[in-house]
């Protein structure tokens, strides 16, 4: 007896794996998008309002601790702890100007935690993209307990010989 066999069907092509999840219509996307930048602030743009003359209208916190803050901070910032947040963001911060908060770099959701404190404590906040670590990767100017240093920029983070990256 012969099994008659039936010519296998073709396998649907893979879905490109970008394309498996079609992208958010237009209005969705931008609604995101415009809060994205409601939340986040990226190192290069920190820099330049603080490099302005003038007042930058927000200031910048260090949620790190005081061995880290010794080690390295952006000059100028505030230096408030997370875990202290509750009891001395009122007597170092004021309401009316926005906070950005910042912890050591992407792998770290410290600047986030101290993000969400200020926040329900009422603060206008973002928080800085990157952290300490790209401020440093970026080329900027930071303080630590001995002075003010400053490392060449990255070329993985941001344009050698150039002043600003465009975006």
């Amino acid at each position: 007896m012969t099994i008659a066999s039936t010519p296998a069907t073709p396998a649907a092509p893979a879905a490109n794996p970008v394309l498996r999840v079609a992208p958010a219509a237009p209005a969705v996307a931008a609604a995101h998008f415009r809060a994205s930048l409601a939340l986040y602030a990226d190192v290069s743009d920190v820099a330049a309002a603080l490099a302005a003359d003038g007042d930058p209208g927000f200031v910048v916190v260090d949620s790190r601790s005081t061995e880290s803050w010794d080690q390295g901070h952006v000059p100028g910032a505030v230096h408030l702890p997370t875990a202290l947040i509750p009891d001395l963001a009122g007597q170092l911060l004021d309401k009316s100007v926005p906070v950005v908060t910042y912890c050591w770099g992407p792998g770290c959701n410290g600047a986030t935690r101290a993000a969400l404190a200020l926040a329900e404590l009422g603060y206008p906040v973002k928080e800085m993209l990157g952290g300490f670590e790209y401020w440093v990767r970026e080329g900027f100017e930071f303080e630590t307990w001995e002075g003010r240093e400053r490392r060449p920029a990255d070329p993985l983070t941001a344009p050698v010989a150039a002043e600003n990256c465009g975006c």
